[in-house]
């Protein structure tokens, strides 16, 4: 897509139900989740042509990137991160989890990954160095913990619930819960604006609910902007103040990408 444009230039096939997309700028490379496919496809960042597949990765989901390290992250199967060279695509073992990951946030300036595994009812912490699980937090009072943010700097972590529908606030130096907020039913996408200290929660019922970040441990509804039915996954793209959210064709409606302008 052509974000300045905001037209489609080419799409991709061959997929089977595509999930995580990670672009790898150093090595010109993009890292293509298949949840059915089970593998995943890593192509050139110029050409979209596929150099290589890593195999085996049932239901592969989520992707993120450690920059520092030069190691992508990918949540799949029954509970398990595999790690690869985003240089080579190489695969250099799998962190194991209780249940499957669903959003994963990495530590730019710490060895933690912090993982929701809804099926346990807990957000994982995971030692990257060790690759292990290193300690627990309880999902309290709430089930279906899938999309999560991460404000590093404030020491906080972001979940939400969809049962009920809550957003959770941690506190990653220990674990507990600070606050809690309802927000719109079917969340599968939330986002930290840094710079306005904000949330942007996307809603599947229709929504996006903006929260203020009154300070690290207060928080309260700003507003809410409606989007289409099911329309729950985006991105966030602080450079150009947009944010994009994926609404699925309904009936007439075919699908499209929705783009809001950050104010």
């Amino acid at each position: 897509v052509d974000a300045a444009a905001g037209r489609r230039l080419r799409s991709m096939h061959g997929f089977a139900e595509p999930q995580g997309v990670q672009y790898v700028a150093e090595s010109d490379r993009l890292f293509i989740a298949s949840s059915r496919g089970a593998r995943i496809d890593i192509r050139d960042g110029k050409s979209l042509a596929r150099i290589s597949t890593v195999e085996g990765l049932g239901d592969a989901d989520n992707i993120r990137y450690d920059a520092a390290a030069r190691r992508v992250y990918v949540g799949h199967s029954e509970g398990a991160i595999r790690v690869l060279d985003a240089q080579t695509g190489a695969s250099m073992g799998d962190i194991a989890l209780a249940g499957h990951p669903e959003s994963f946030q990495l530590e730019v300036n710490g060895p933690r990954i912090f993982v929701n595994v809804p099926s346990a009812r807990h957000v994982a912490v995971v030692d990257r160095a060790k690759g292990a699980v290193v300690a627990t937090w309880e999902v309290a009072e709430a089930r279906a913990n899938f999309p999560m943010a991460l404000d590093e700097a404030g020491r906080r972590l972001f979940v939400g619930t969809r049962l009920p529908a809550l957003l959770l606030v941690y506190d990653i130096d220990t674990g507990k819960v600070v606050a809690r907020l309802e927000i719109g039913g079917d969340t599968d996408d939330l986002f930290f604006d840094a710079a306005r200290k904000r949330l942007y929660v996307i809603c599947g019922e229709g929504r996006i609910d903006i929260i203020r970040q009154q300070d690290r441990d207060h928080y309260s509804l700003e507003s809410t902007v409606s989007t289409a039915p099911r329309a729950r996954t985006g991105l966030f793209v602080p450079e150009n103040q947009r944010l994009y959210v994926a609404a699925p064709a309904t009936g007439t409606a075919p699908a499209r990408v929705l783009a809001y302008r950050i104010r």
